[in-house]
């Protein structure tokens, strides 16, 4: 049970306000949040009412649908435009499998330090790569590629797109798919996944 003390504190941060400003903006009903989350229509109806505060976790498995941070709930309102912006040199990189030496492809985070993302960006290298260390992955939501140097082979389900510096594609990401540098020593792409 809380006292009012921490009633009227934790009700300034207004976080059911906020978690009904997300999913309005997605156009999402509770019972879709619900089946996202693994929480019930009801619960999630009661914190937005501002009726129950959520726990860590539970507020944790709703900021991972909307693609925001713990923060989010907890900053005050923003007095200047969200900017974030990224050096070359501060760029997180990611492997395809983290700790392995023999790696296909290492993509770079563009835009890691920006809260409330509604997608997230990188800049890839892709590899030579024999066709069986092909790797394929999918995650929800989409993927958009945009070839900047060189050629690459982007395998989507049983189908092969070959790209060429200047090429694009934008394709359903929950479909397995993987990546192929195509002949050259450099091969380059920024990659864009929206959920």
């Amino acid at each position: 049970m809380l006292t009012p003390t921490l009633k009227k504190g934790l009700s300034e941060y207004t976080i059911g306000e906020r978690v009904r400003t997300l999913r309005l903006r997605k156009k999402m009903g509770l019972v879709e949040l619900g089946k996202h989350t693994g929480l019930s229509p009801a619960l999630l109806s009661k914190i937005e009412r501002g009726r129950l505060f959520p726990t860590l976790p539970t507020l944790l498995r709703i900021a991972l649908v909307f693609g925001v941070g713990l923060e989010f709930f907890f900053s005050g309102a923003r007095e200047k435009p969200l900017v974030a912006v990224v050096r070359r040199k501060d760029r997180v990189r990611l492997p395809d499998r983290p700790g392995v030496g023999d790696v296909v492809y290492r993509f770079e985070s563009l835009d890691f330090p920006a809260t409330e993302r509604r997608f997230n960006s990188y800049v890839a290298e892709f590899f030579a790569a024999a066709p069986e260390k092909l790797r394929f992955h999918q995650h929800p939501g989409v993927e958009f590629l945009y070839v900047v140097q060189g050629r690459l082979s982007v395998r989507l389900g049983a189908e092969e797109h070959a790209l060429d510096q200047g090429d694009s594609m934008y394709f359903d990401a929950t479909v397995p798919h993987a990546y192929q540098r195509l002949k050259g020593r450099t091969c380059r792409a920024v990659v864009v996944t929206a959920p």
